[in-house]
């Protein structure tokens, strides 16, 4: 290998090593923020500024992402979601005021609005999940103590989540964070006598429910049949005014067709009798005199 051989090598390492230098200081001025993320720019250790910062209703495309420029070796980027996280409650067991001991579980879902206050007071997203999940356990046991164990079957459990959120929202705002939702996954009886017994007095309690609707109805049929009669004896009354005679005519056919079953159909009092031509019963079939 002779001289300029040896140069040229010399010259390609030489190079390689400088385009490292270079990617290697461009790294430190310039990050890429995607659309996802928020940087937290840290500088000498104390939080300094946002970019991409989370704005309620902003259109995609028009945020804070892309390129930035920091100083090397002095900044350093936090990357904080600006997407809704969850965290799970660990299971509580919630005594309801009906007696019933409710093993509930729960999740809540926020988002950090503001990172420079997060990273002051607590310094991480996991940080601010270990201090919320407490507060979320404190308040399911504070608000389903309240109510009966029905009332998480009903609509008044919506009322039961947006008071817990509100009062998880006012200690969430000292991290920075904001809650969008919070939901009960379960809230189950423990098995055994608790169950079994609660299970009896729904039971017992939709059957007194079932048994005062057929009350109620037997009492509106009464009604109804009262008034019907009421109404069918007013009719009688007056036919009977206007034609004595035809009103005497058309009951009797009426009775007839009971008794003799007369238009061929299984009439109830369908019968055979005997009976005497002038037997009273039958003075209309003798016609009129």
């Amino acid at each position: 290998m002779n001289v300029s051989d040896n140069l040229a090598s010399r010259n390609m390492i030489g190079g390689a090593i400088a385009v490292m230098i270079v990617l290697v200081v461009l790294s430190n001025i310039f990050s890429v923020v995607p659309e996802t993320k928020q940087a937290l720019v840290i500088r000498l250790s104390k939080p300094y500024k946002v970019y991409n910062a989370y704005r309620p209703n902003e259109d995609f495309g028009q945020t804070g992402a892309g390129v930035i420029a920091k100083i090397p070796f002095v900044d350093s980027v936090h990357w904080i979601d600006k997407r809704v996280r969850d965290f799970d409650m660990e299971r509580q067991s919630v005594l309801s005021t009906d007696q019933l001991r409710l093993e509930v579980d729960a999740y809540a879902r926020y988002r950090i609005i503001d990172p420079l206050q997060m990273a002051i007071s607590a310094g991480s997203e996991r940080r601010v999940e270990d201090a919320l999940r407490p507060i979320l356990g404190s308040s399911l046991r504070n608000e389903l103590g309240k109510r009966p164990f029905a009332s998480l079957l009903s609509p008044e459990r919506g009322a039961v989540m947006d008071n817990i959120q509100s009062r998880l929202n006012r200690v969430a705002s000292q991290y920075g964070a904001e809650i969008v939702d919070v939901r009960i996954k379960r809230a189950d009886l423990p098995d055994g006598t608790p169950l079994d017994s609660a299970f009896n007095r729904m039971r017992t309690a939709r059957q007194q429910e079932a048994q005062s609707i057929l009350a109620e109805g037997r009492k509106q049929a009464q009604i109804v049949t009262s008034e019907a009669d009421a109404q069918a004896a007013g009719v009688y009354a007056e036919s009977f005014n206007k034609d004595p005679d035809f009103y005497n005519f058309y009951r009797a056919m009426q009775s007839y067709r009971v008794t003799f079953g007369t238009d061929g159909t299984d009439a109830p009092g369908s019968s055979n009798a005997i009976l005497s031509p002038d037997n009273e019963y039958l003075r209309e079939f003798r016609g009129r005199r």
